[in-house]
């Protein structure tokens, strides 16, 4: 495990920044930039504590590339049929786990909640991101980002991500 003194501020502010607007993109809906926070060559997974914990690899979601979360925002935006809702998240700020190469392995917990426009807020999904993130000629982005939820329940559809 690396000491977080391993990034300078400008490094572990630019990691903040990236959490933060990737958090500020879904909360506002703008599906199209989800996939921009991601290298092409990517994993974005949402899996459950248990599966992860006891190194199974089922997952709610499991995305292989930034075309596949291309093909994930078309069916948002074209092909799904669902109540819409509003997701806020609350994320902390990331502990830095390690360092290879130059790729920062970060952990950052998270709560979305969702609010439908007749209802109540709630809980929708509380974990962590486990992510990895390489720096590129744009910015730091997202190699993988794993999103391991605590409950063993979930709503009867996760249609926006994580």
């Amino acid at each position: 495990m690396a000491n977080p003194a391993v990034l300078d501020f400008p490094a572990y502010y630019a990691l903040i920044a990236l959490q933060a607007d990737y958090a500020a993109a879904l909360d506002a809906g703008e599906w199209e930039r989800w996939p921009e926070f991601f290298l092409d060559d990517c994993v974005y997974t949402l899996q459950p504590r248990e599966n992860y914990d006891r190194g199974l690899p089922l997952a709610t979601i499991a995305l292989e590339s930034k075309g596949m979360l291309l093909d994930r925002v078309y069916g948002i935006r074209e092909t799904l049929f669902h109540d819409p809702y509003y997701q806020r998240h609350v994320t902390g700020l990331p502990l830095i786990r390690g360092m290879e190469g130059d790729t920062i392995l970060t952990e950052t917990s998270y709560a979305v909640f969702r609010t439908k426009q007749d209802q109540l807020s709630e809980v929708m999904n509380v974990g962590r991101y486990l992510d990895r993130v390489q720096p590129t000629g744009s910015g730091l982005k997202f190699a993988a980002r794993l999103c391991v939820f605590d409950s063993e329940m979930i709503p009867n559809s996760v249609i926006y991500p994580i």
